[in-house]
Formats: structure tokens, sequence, C-alpha cells
């Protein structure tokens, strides 16, 4: 079982950065690969970024591609998601994500899910 919370949200304008953070509570946060996806209102989920167990391998939607990074320290049970960059459109409940079975791409390939934290990107 693992438990999620994310914090580093807020209000930021366009151009601007964010980072946020993931604390996982468990002894075994090392092995589970992480997932941060996003909600806007009225849309669907959506994938934005994962990493593997040990972050030698990760995946960014086209829609952050050059402007977020993922990144993990297994020593502090957290995963950070670096925002830069920001557009209107990348305003959105972020979620973090871990499961077992290794980074994807896909929302139902994750067992743990975050309450999220919002980010607000004025134009």
């Amino acid at each position: 079982q693992v438990q999620l919370v994310e914090s580093g949200g807020g209000l930021v304008q366009a151009g601007g950065s964010l980072r946020l953070s993931c604390a996982a509570s468990g002894r075994t946060f090392s092995s589970y690969a992480m997932g941060w996806f996003r909600q806007a209102p009225g849309k669907e989920r959506e994938f934005v970024a994962a990493i593997s167990w040990r972050g030698g391998i990760t995946y960014y939607a086209d829609a952050v591609k050059g402007r977020f990074t993922i990144s993990r320290d297994n020593a502090k049970n957290t995963v950070f998601l670096q925002m830069d960059s920001l557009k209107p459109e990348d305003t959105a409940v972020y979620y973090c994500t871990a499961d077992r079975r290794g980074a994807a791409t896909r929302a139902d390939a994750y067992d743990y899910w975050g309450q999220g934290t919002q980010v607000t990107v004025s134009s």
C-alpha cells in the first residue's frame, strides 16, 4: 500500500515555473514506477509524465515535452515535476500516481493516486 501526497501547486503567470512534489509513504517506494497526470475542468484526465523505479526511463506527453521534467529521489520517497515555460493550457489539477508494474502512459495502469494539487497559469 502506498499513500501519495502532492504539493507545490499554485498560481503562476504564463512563462513562469512551478515544481510539484509528491511524497510517498512506505518503505518500498523505490520499487514503484511513478507518474503525473492532470485534469482540466470539463476534460478527461490526461498523461503528463512517468518515470521508472530507478529513474532511468522517462516518458512525457507531447504537450509538455521540453518544458516539464520528472525526477525522483528514492532516499526521500519523493517524485518531482519541474514545470517551466508554463502556458494557460497547463492549468489543471495535477495527480501523482504509483504502480509496481512499471512506468506507463495510461491512467488505468496505475493503482495508487494522490488527491491532486491545483496549478493555475494566468495569461
